[in-house]
């Protein structure tokens, strides 16, 4: 657990978390595909001094249910892809980080690897990866050059279920975000000369095949993109069972976690250390920050927030459910459970916020405020990187030859 301040990040989706958010007072979904609307949202986000902002995506419009496409019309379908979203915001903001989801099931990882760096080259040492496995064997179809499991509603109920039916593609994420961080590495921070006197634009002894063979991929690189500013970009991933868990133990920066109450963070968090044991992972080294999940409806009025919620509920004609715990009450109440559960050896907190703006601008505006009233948050940014700014060390180059 940090001893620093509390770190909070945003999940941006669509119009908001909530299937109905589109149809908000205050949502706008004529704007949902515009650069502009996007840029709002994470200005708003960096107001609010937060640490990152994660962007959705996905292989297939997105579906009432995770493991297959729907036919409803009726709620929000489609979404900018997330890291060109990125590329476009990094020059628009400052200090947050910029963490794009990139489905790894269907990219070629030196795709995914310089799209990153690029991306924290274009940031100045801002961005982040969450490498997300294609759940739908329906997205599939888009490449036609494999088939995926198709899992059934009985399977989507439990998640160490659906954890062991996608067990191979979890075991070849991690050998994507393996092979981008040889990438990462594969030029060396000072390869760059650019000698205008000599004519020696690099060093070339300092570029490194990587020559990963593994079970899916083999890679000889080098990366055409120079090292990024961070040297590892953030890799952050989100976990409900034992194999995503030791998927983000192998490879993740932040492990995403979704406990339902203080006994559950409690739990999920020793499921973690017993991967990250598994896994050998050397923390002391590569330290592994924990931030959980919830969805959050935020209004101080006494009972507004519930009344919102159960708004959309109508006109959506279905309760909204969610994997992460939905959260409905006033600023005060939140900061008093992220503080609680922090107590449990939590890092931070990525919020979902079920209706935006209302709820964006209700966690920077309403609880930051709250939360600097506690000491529990910065008041302003300072210098770094995002890694810096998470406490992460600045990786040491794995081909780099020791001075």
């Amino acid at each position: 657990m940090s001893d620093g301040p509390l770190h909070l990040a945003v999940a941006l989706d669509g119009a908001g978390w909530h299937p109905a958010a589109w149809r908000s007072h205050d949502a706008v979904p004529g704007a949902l595909f515009t650069a502009a609307y996007w840029t709002r949202l994470v200005t708003e986000a960096e107001r609010g001094l937060l640490d990152f902002v994660t962007l959705e995506d996905a292989l297939g419009p997105q579906s009432a249910a995770p493991h297959r496409p729907d036919d409803r019309t009726d709620q929000v379908r489609g979404r900018l892809d997330a890291v060109l979203l990125a590329a476009h915001l990094a020059p628009l903001t400052t200090h947050i980080g910029l963490v794009p989801t990139v489905n790894v099931t269907h990219t070629e990882p030196f795709h995914v690897a310089v799209g990153i760096a690029t991306l924290d080259h274009a940031s100045r040492g801002r961005a982040g990866l969450r490498p997300q496995i294609a759940p739908r064997a329906a997205d599939a179809g888009h490449f036609g050059r494999r088939t995926t499991p198709q899992l059934t509603d009985d399977d989507v109920r439990d998640p160490e279920l659906i954890a062991e039916r996608l067990r191979p593609l979890f075991a070849e994420a991690t050998d994507v975000v393996e092979v981008a961080r040889r990438l990462w590495d594969s030029w060396e921070d000072d390869a760059e000369i650019r000698d205008t006197a000599t004519g020696r634009f690099l060093d070339g002894a300092k570029l490194h095949h990587i020559d990963f063979e593994g079970a899916y991929f083999s890679v000889k690189g080098p990366s055409i993109t120079p090292r990024p500013p961070q040297g590892q970009p953030l890799v952050a991933s989100l976990a409900h069972a034992s194999t995503p868990y030791e998927f983000a133990a192998r490879g993740s920066d932040v492990v995403l976690v979704t406990p339902r109450d203080r006994a559950g963070t409690e739990a999920i968090l020793a499921q973690v250390d017993e991967a990250v044991d598994r896994v050998g992972r050397d923390e002391r080294a590569r330290p592994l920050r924990r931030f959980a999940e919830l969805v959050v409806f935020l209004d101080d009025e006494p009972g507004a927030a519930i009344r919102r919620k159960e708004r959309l509920d109508d006109l959506d004609g279905a309760t909204y459910t969610s994997d992460a715990l939905i959260f409905t009450g006033g600023s005060g109440e939140l900061a008093d459970l992220l503080l609680d559960w922090r107590a449990a050896g939590l890092d931070g907190f990525r919020l979902r916020p079920g209706a935006v703006p209302h709820d964006l601008t209700a966690i920077t505006r309403r609880l930051v405020p709250e939360l600097r009233r506690r000491n529990a948050f910065r008041t302003a940014y300072g210098t770094g990187t995002l890694r810096t700014r998470l406490g992460l060390p600045h990786p040491r180059n794995r081909y780099a030859r020791p001075c």
